[in-house]
């Protein structure tokens, strides 16, 4: 049986900020973690936005814009004259909720296989350095990998993490074992979730582009064929730590992506 941590615990854990990253990032992530791990129950009034501050270390208006964020994202409701409170049920969706590719673009009675094809550093590139906050002189890992429908090449995943440092500060477990999961049949971020580390904070974006020779080679597509790219991006306890992009070729058929109105 798992004991719920205390939520006056949970809270008064030291935020984690990247350089240049707003307080109301970090409070909308621990807080938006309790919700989803269930350190706060569903239903459960939050403590009033004095208190939050308090716990949390910053002042009131992080807090509160923190709190607007999340009740937009329907993980809270307010109750005028009361207070805030927890949804009766978390969102579920499709690309927007922050799960692994090989999950997100699976389909019934379909088998969905993970194929790697190489993991190493690389050095400086816009894509990573402007997403995981890394300067122009640190490296990163990249992991690549190929998604397989019933045993034809799907989409390509690329997966990056920080390196050295940058990654061992923010999770020496992940730092370790990094090499393991790379090497398993599935994404970096289904291994690091099925190990237990609750990434929070992703976003993905979607734009439609041609596959190029080097994808088009891994994907058995034209290089002129027009292909979706899907990039994602997360962070581990306020810090960003992981950015992935998916080249799905044509045929897949239709993504879901839900939309909801917090009223």
């Amino acid at each position: 049986m798992t004991t719920r941590l205390d939520p006056h615990t949970f809270l008064g854990q030291q935020l984690q900020l990247a350089a240049g990253q707003p307080i109301r990032v970090a409070v909308y992530t621990r807080l938006a973690e309790g919700i989803r791990t269930g350190v706060f129950r569903l239903g459960e009034m939050l403590p009033r936005e004095t208190e939050l501050s308090a716990l949390l270390g910053v002042s009131r208006t992080p807090v509160r814009e923190a709190l607007m964020l999340l009740e937009e994202d329907g993980l809270l409701v307010t109750r005028r004259g009361v207070g805030r409170f927890v949804t009766d049920s978390i969102p579920h969706g499709g690309l927007e909720q922050m799960r692994p590719f090989e999950i997100a673009l699976a389909e019934p009675n379909t088998t969905m296989t993970v194929q790697p094809v190489r993991f190493e550093l690389e050095g400086f590139t816009d894509f990573v350095s402007s997403r995981l906050a890394l300067d122009p002189a640190a490296n990163a890992w990249i992991r690549e990998s190929v998604l397989l429908q019933d045993g034809v090449p799907l989409a390509l995943v690329q997966e990056h993490l920080p390196a050295g440092r940058y990654l061992s500060d923010v999770s020496a477990r992940i730092a370790s074992e990094l090499p393991e999961m790379a090497a398993a049949p599935r994404t970096l971020l289904a291994s690091m979730q099925a190990d237990g580390h609750v990434f929070t904070n992703g976003m993905c974006q979607v734009v439609a582009t041609n596959a190029g020779p080097t994808r088009a080679k891994l994907l058995n597509i034209d290089p002129s064929v027009a292909v979706l790219i899907l990039t994602q991006t997360a962070g581990l306890g306020g810090v960003p730590l992981y950015a992935a992009k998916c080249v799905i070729a044509p045929g897949h058929g239709a993504l879901s992506i839900m939309q909801h109105n917090p009223n």
